[in-house]
């Protein structure tokens, strides 16, 4: 090895942040700054720290219920003293767990040690014995990755996807009169308006957020195998199935009271199917916007210093889009394997859902950064309200389906001379272009009648959007 390069042991220490950052995920590296907001939420030390809220609350959930004979409830200095524990989670109480758990070689039960370290000094070191009862591990992982996902999704999440919609709208709003070609199949068709084009992508977006805010992140704490054996075992006079709902409530979530020994995931393959859908359609308006900029229908505001190509100067690419792209395949191919997964467990349990919802964070972080590039994406576009207009100036055979619907009107009002309408227009646009003079021309010799060839004779292709402006104010 030459003796410039790095030992495993330095690279190890760059790789953990001691001095310059190498990372074998770009999330975590070169997309951080884009993400970062989901650490405290979906990371391994904000599991941990979910695990120490969950088990910290259970213990005052228990002695305040008396459920335990001999026990009472804390006064307010003790329980403020246990919920310290978790305000003051910091890199130290990590790097405590991490050894406690090389230890155990289980990470929910280091938890349980951690805290019960602490009660002596507290003054409750003879409730040692309350902390986790009653508890499987997924008692305290379901709970902890609920609150944990909860948070990720309306605390962060949300907002982010609201804020890009917002903008969406913003600009299907501004562009609400501005007159576009539409095209299907690729082939120039009826024309719309640019605003209406966007308040589809809004609209389409919106309900998706609308689902997503209306997720039920469910919870449980019922034991080994979901039946509250070892609880009545230990205490047959407690009513175990309330005191579980009133814990899981007051998390604020939703209480599942019929599982396994895991809660069944069924909330969380809803919720990123719904994330997956949002994904998908701000994937389709991101290629269609970057197909928009290559025919000039937006033009791209240069960023000061930046470069666009290392070799071609004039080039300014549309990056924030095609960077969008990419990661919200990426997402939804990660929530759909999760999505997939998690809904299935061998008979009572088995393990694959511990590995799986690791990645949740990941999922949800390639989503984020995706949106963070349209919105910085669509903050440098202009609408090019010439190019559009030349656009249309140069399709008339856009008129044909209005023609031919004028002449089938004409015909059911007893107007004669009408016949094969849909033919003759078909002979006179299809594969050709038509002028606006060879157009009112055909008007001019249908034989209709006045008000009829009139209201023809002055439409335009920007002016026949039907009512595309009116569509938009559907967005509120």
């Amino acid at each position: 090895m030459a003796d410039s390069a790095l030992s495993r042991v330095e690279f190890a220490a760059l790789s953990r942040g001691e001095g310059t950052s190498l990372t074998l995920g770009p999330l975590d590296g070169r997309y951080r700054e884009a993400v970062a907001p989901l650490i405290d939420f979906l990371s391994e030390a904000a599991l941990n720290r979910d695990r120490v809220h969950v088990e910290v609350e259970w213990l005052i959930h228990l002695t305040r219920h008396a459920v335990l004979p001999g026990t009472e409830p804390l006064g307010a200095d003790q329980e403020a003293a246990l919920r310290s524990v978790v305000t003051s989670f910091d890199d130290g109480s990590v790097a405590e767990l991490a050894e406690i758990e090389a230890v155990t070689v289980h990470d929910v039960k280091a938890v349980e040690y951690y805290i019960g370290r602490r009660l002596e000094g507290i003054g409750i070191g003879h409730l040692k014995p309350l902390v986790h009862f009653g508890c499987t591990s997924e008692d305290i992982n379901n709970l902890s990755y609920a609150l944990g996902v909860k948070g990720a999704v309306v605390d962060i999440w949300l907002p982010a996807a609201r804020s890009l919609v917002a903008s969406i709208a913003d600009l299907a709003r501004s562009s609400r009169d501005t007159p576009m070609l539409s095209r299907t199949h690729g082939q120039p068709a009826t024309p719309t308006t640019l605003g209406k084009e966007m308040a589809v992508v809004a609209h389409r977006l919106t309900r998706q957020l609308d689902r997503i805010a209306a997720t039920e992140f469910l919870g449980k704490i019922n034991g080994a195998t979901g039946t509250y054996a070892a609880h009545y075992a230990s205490v047959p006079q407690a009513d175990w199935q309330d005191v579980a709902r009133t814990f899981v409530e007051g998390l604020g979530l939703t209480w599942n009271p019929l599982t396994t020994q895991i809660e069944s995931h069924d909330w969380q393959a809803e919720l990123y199917s719904d994330v997956a859908r949002f994904n998908r359609i701000l994937h389709n308006f991101c290629t269609d916007v970057w197909s928009y900029i290559s025919i000039g229908y937006f033009a791209q505001i240069p960023v000061a210093g930046a470069t666009g190509s290392s070799t071609m100067p004039h080039k300014v690419n549309p990056i924030r889009f095609e960077n969008a792209e990419a990661n919200l395949e990426i997402s939804s191919a990660l929530l759909d394997v999760l999505a997939a997964t998690l809904v299935t467990s061998r008979w009572q349990r088995d393990l694959t859902d511990s590995s799986s919802q690791r990645n949740i964070g990941v999922a949800l972080g390639h989503s984020l950064l995706a949106i963070s590039n349209v919105a910085k994406g669509l903050a440098r576009l202009d609408v090019a309200e010439d190019v559009l207009t030349a656009d249309l100036d140069g399709n008339w055979e856009v008129l044909g389906e209005a023609v031919q619907m004028v002449m089938r009107a004409e015909a059911v009002a007893g107007v004669g001379g009408l016949d094969d309408p849909y033919e003759r227009l078909k002979d006179l646009t299809r594969g050709q272009r038509v002028t606006a003079d060879r157009m009112r021309e055909f008007v001019g010799g249908l034989g209709l009648s006045e008000e009829a060839e009139q209201r023809l004779l002055d439409l335009t292709p920007a002016r026949y959007t039907g009512i595309a402006a009116q569509l938009v104010d559907h967005l509120g």
